[in-house]
């Protein structure tokens, strides 16, 4: 194995050591005891287990003494709830040195493939949260069992600009196919870290037995009794190296292709590395994912993915300049103003979330009866997936309610509006609120660009009105712009920071311009593309620009989900703040006037082209820019905005405005949000004099 305990010690200082305790258990039925080798970093499930270098170590010692013991099998487990999830990330951040990158690439393979090439049999019994280098550790034992209330299941290393690179990019495809392999690895890390079930883990052969978790242990040795001694031989499925891996290949890069444009190299590498495992050599298989790691862990990609990681994961559960918890007011009923779709969905995550009662108010009884019912569709659709009981079921239809009076809002705590986004409609309806909630109750607004201070300055008590910004859909985006007004207290904003927690989003707290974060860089940038279109650059060169940046949708598919219409009522709130920076196109007003949804149509095939009625109607000039000179034109204008966002304080730091565009935009990990990526590709140096983040922030230190 390449490193010593100094060595490792010394690699990774402050590294949270996942130790490796041997052992030998006696199993009815077996003449010799299992050495069983439980995993376990001194904490609770809060903090899973991890491998950084000195936990190699300390797994390597561990199997030493297995070995030395001659048992009849030697298993691997975790503490309880987790078995490992992968590499010891924190401490990668801070490698400077390739050669050190080089020996923990090395020696996860070194160690790992011990279990597999052993000549006692080997088993992983995995007893709870399995990702990344702790599934490879799994995958690398002989046999597996899995316990049944196992919560997550997955490779997420292509997500963060990685690969799986401790074995897993060869043992996964030759185990469960290449086709079954390009899911994992692939197609449900680029689909925002999509987790396995234990149910589909099984049904894809990645483990052999399921077991019941209040004697889990005891049932996976008896298992590895019967294996042991030929009692049970656990299936193998065939492996197709030619047709299917061709087109298993061929899907993984269509795949890769379509989400990441060629901007992610921990992406692109998975895709070679899975062709690779076709021959089915451990020594060539593990001698690239090496090289590929070790290449990798230097790169500012990477980094940037670490550093993704890290907002996500630490910055995300503690906002920047949030109050105190203690002054959150308890909220025991919600109202929600307007009962159509967005307030529908508000209705929906409130009633799951914090299990009080919402009652949803709108200009006539058929709106109201139609919010309502689309809230007990979607619990019912739940209640058929089995993701709530019929008990439960019926317990959260009886808490949604609707009424024409806003009396009903009498005894609410919280209270958010989703009507038009007219600042005079806003106000009207918190007018009337204030005749009924009581002083304390907080006003939310989910409004996406206006102004909360004008929202609340004709009330008697502005200081409980606050920002509640959600993102559509509202089940799957995570983020929450929290807004504070010029008037609003620390009462109401902590408030609503913890109702954000309970609704299990993540919350930043934004100052009160025109906007906010998200909304206000993607209208940026969009409107430049537009612009470009107006001078005369054709639509697909436009729409493509961005590509290299590896978004997850094209400026005006992005146009097409939000809905034209605004788009353009956004642009214009933008245009009356910043007239200088944010233009109004004309042409997509008529667009909008037509009533025209998206500029694309699709033929047969699925290849897009503009639709003739959108040609016709939108006039272009004679001044066309190629695809660079839109991309720089946008990126330019994105670091314009940044600088001048942070100048004005609408968040705390760069790392806020990256949150943001990650979890509410689904920008990818490995880009970093933007401000790395801004800032590797020179145009932060270019637009502002400086880059955002200082060296060694999603970039390798120097």
């Amino acid at each position: 194995m390449t490193f010593t305990a100094e060595e490792a010690k010394a690699a990774f200082p402050d590294e949270v050591v996942t130790n490796a305790v041997t052992n030998l258990v006696k199993v009815p039925g077996l003449d010799k005891p299992v050495a069983l080798i439980t995993l376990d970093n001194g904490h609770d499930h809060t903090r899973p287990n991890t491998f950084g270098p000195q936990g190699l170590v300390a797994l390597n010692a561990a199997l030493d003494e297995a070995f030395a013991a001659e048992p009849a099998a030697i298993a691997v487990t975790g503490k309880p709830f987790i078995f490992a999830v992968g590499a010891d990330l924190s401490g990668v951040e801070a490698v400077s040195d390739p050669k050190l990158a080089r020996e923990i690439a090395q020696t996860g393979h070194d160690v790992f493939r011990r279990l597999t090439e052993s000549k006692i049999p080997t088993f992983g019994f995995v007893n709870g949260a399995v990702m990344g280098g702790g599934l490879e550790l799994a995958l690398s034992c002989h046999y597996r069992t899995l316990s049944e209330n196992t919560a997550a299941i997955a490779f997420p290393e292509v997500f963060l600009g990685l690969f799986p690179g401790w074995g897993g990019t060869q043992l996964l495809p030759n185990l469960i196919g290449p086709d079954a392999a390009v899911t994992v690895i692939i197609e449900n890390a680029l689909a925002q870290n999509k987790m396995l079930n234990v149910r589909k883990a099984a049904e894809l052969g990645i483990v052999d037995e399921v077991f019941g978790s209040a004697d889990y242990l005891e049932q996976s040795l008896l298992w590895l009794a019967k294996v042991v001694n030929g009692e049970i031989t656990p299936a193998r499925r065939e492996i197709d190296r030619g047709a299917e891996w061709d087109a298993a290949i061929a899907r993984a890069k269509s795949i890769v292709d379509g989400r990441t444009h060629g901007a992610s190299p921990g992406a692109t590498k998975a895709v070679e590395l899975l062709e690779l495992a076709r021959e089915n050599d451990l020594d060539r298989g593990y001698a690239a994912e090496t090289d590929g790691l070790a290449e990798l862990l230097m790169s500012d990609v990477l980094r940037a993915g670490l550093y993704s990681f890290n907002l996500v994961n630490k910055r995300a559960k503690r906002p920047a300049g949030a109050p105190d918890k203690s002054l959150a007011r308890k909220v025991n009923k919600v109202g929600i103003v307007g009962a159509g779709l967005m307030a529908s969905q508000l209705a929906l995550l409130f009633v799951r979330r914090l299990k009080v009662p919402v009652v949803l108010t709108d200009v006539d009884q058929a709106r109201i009866d139609k919010g309502v019912g689309y809230v007990h569709e979607e619990i019912d659709k739940l209640l058929a997936k089995k993701r709530v009981s019929p008990d439960g079921a019926n317990r959260l239809k009886a808490l949604v309610t609707g009424s024409l009076d806003k009396a009903a809002f009498a005894d609410a705590d919280f209270v958010i509006e989703a009507v038009f986004e007219e600042l005079g409609v806003k106000q009207q309806v918190f007018a009337e609120l204030e005749q009924h909630v009581s002083p304390e109750a907080i006003l939310a607004t989910n409004t996406s660009s206006l102004s909360i201070t004008a929202m609340a300055s004709k009330l008697q008590h502005p200081e409980r009105v606050v920002g509640f910004h959600f993102f559509n859909p509202v089940a799957v985006l995570p983020l929450l712009e929290i807004v504070r007004g010029e008037k609003t207290d620390d009462a109401a904003l902590a408030t609503a920071f913890s109702v954000g927690k309970q609704l299990k989003k993540s919350s930043v707290l934004v100052k009160d311009a025109t906007a906010f974060v998200v909304n206000r860089l993607l209208l940026r940038f969009l409107g430049e593309v537009l612009v470009a279109v107006d001078e005369g650059t054709p639509f697909d060169v436009a729409d493509s620009a961005l590509e290299p940046l590896g978004l997850p949708m094209s400026p005006l598919n992005l146009m097409q989900l939000v809905g034209p219409a605004i788009a353009l009522h956004v642009g214009e709130t933008l245009h009356g703040s910043f007239p200088d920076r944010f233009t109004v196109s004309e042409n997509l007003d008529k667009f909008v006037k037509a009533g025209k949804k998206g500029v694309w149509t699709w033929d047969a095939t699925g290849t897009p082209s503009v639709d003739p009625e959108v040609a016709e109607l939108w006039t272009q000039g004679d001044q066309p820019s190629t695809a660079e000179q839109v991309r720089d034109r946008a990126l330019n204008a994105i670091a314009e905005e940044v600088r001048i966002m942070l100048d004005e304080g609408v968040v705390a730091e760069a790392q806020d405005i990256d949150l943001c565009l990650i979890l509410g935009a689904g920008w990818p990990f490995w880009l970093g949000g933007i401000t790395p990526y801004l800032d590797r590709a020179g145009v932060s140096e270019r637009v502002n004099g400086k880059p955002f983040l200082s060296q060694g922030v999603a970039s390798v230190p120097a």
